[in-house]
């Protein structure tokens, strides 16, 4: 069966951190190229971070470069999604995305104190 499974959201504190994990089976997850996009309430999904196959190349949108990143495990099948300095806009469901067919379920993030 062909699936992505997140998990990590939760609630951190302004200036926190969280880890997204996306776990992929049934395929191969480094062989496709992954995006992670976000949705808050009441505005449209956007992409935030992409990386190419083998996360050899990696695009950060502007308002998270230099706090999120991207990495794999492929021992894992995983994509993991960094997430620093964590602000109160951040706060969305974020969802990951394989060789733009495969989505995840979606996890949580709120950013709150």
């Amino acid at each position: 069966q062909v699936q992505l499974v997140e998990s990590g959201g939760g609630l951190v504190q302004p200036g926190g951190s969280l880890r997204l994990s996306c776990a992929a089976s049934g395929f191969t997850l480094n062989y496709y190229a992954i995006d992670w996009f976000r949705q808050a309430p009441g505005k449209q999904r956007e992409l935030v971070a992409s990386a190419s196959s083998s996360t050899s190349n990696t695009y950060y949108t502007d308002s998270v470069k230099g706090r999120f990143t991207i990495s794999s495990d492929n021992d894992k099948n995983t994509v993991y999604l960094q997430m620093n300095n964590l602000k109160p806009e951040d706060t969305a469901v974020y969802y990951c995305n394989a060789g733009g067919v495969w989505w995840g379920q979606g996890t949580q993030v709120t950013v709150s104190s």
